[in-house]
């Protein structure tokens, strides 16, 4: 059989393991070979999917790669890390919409998994907030702060001034620690202290402060933080 053939009638097998026992039933790198034969549709991308698994973890950590890093594997062009690149939008556009729209109290782990599927492998640090109306459905999340992999800066007025931009009577605070440690520091807990005062003038209410880490999430009102 040729190399050809034998590729040809590995992707037909994985095709048809997927297709019959869904996506759960296939590893990481299986998948990932499912994504890159679209992308190299003329090689073996067994090899490439397990260097790429191997390197950065899991297929959340190749999504949220650099380019650079990305092609630094055997195999990878620009082409392909550019196609490698939009598996994080649309996870986080599929995971998106299970939240937006319903009662924070009925959809809160789907609201969890929105926020760690956007945000657990960043390389840097992110602020966000969730806007959330009078039935405290999600009408809206935006990044209001970007910095460094320990930093990112924090402006008060600029949560106050969004928030009453989509006319949101709550709130909710989201953070991620690239260090991978979703322990609060002392610094979260008094940037969210001072926020809570500055946004009651407003009636706008800040119902938690979620710190995103590689492995888990901690809630500041859970912790008792708030």
């Amino acid at each position: 059989m040729t190399d050809l053939a034998s590729h040809t009638g590995h992707r037909d097998r994985l095709r048809e393991k997927l297709t019959s026992a869904g996506g759960l039933a296939l590893h990481d790198y299986e998948l990932l070979e499912l994504y890159l034969f679209r992308c190299i549709p003329r090689r073996d991308t067994k090899p490439i999917a397990k260097d790429l698994i191997a390197r950065f973890g899991d297929l959340g950590g190749v999504a949220g790669a650099e380019v650079r890093e990305l092609t630094a594997i055997k195999g990878v062009s620009e082409r392909v890390a550019a196609d490698l690149k939009l598996i994080q939008p649309l996870a986080e556009r599929l995971a998106r919409e299970q939240a937006i729209g319903r009662p924070v109290i009925t959809s809160w782990s789907a609201l969890v998994a929105y926020c760690r599927t956007a945000m657990q492998h960043a390389t840097t640090e992110q602020f966000r907030v969730l806007f959330l109306d009078r039935k405290n459905k999600l009408i809206a999340d935006q990044v209001l702060g970007e910095g460094t992999i320990d930093h990112a800066p924090v402006y008060p007025r600029e949560v106050v001034k969004a928030a009453l931009a989509h006319e949101a009577s709550a709130i909710i605070l989201v953070h991620n620690h690239p260090s991978g440690d979703a322990t609060p520091s002392q610094a979260d807990i008094e940037m969210t202290r001072t926020l809570m005062e500055i946004c009651k003038p407003f009636e706008i209410a800040v119902h938690d402060h979620l710190v995103i880490g590689r492995e888990n999430t901690a809630s500041f009102k859970t912790l008792g933080l708030m």
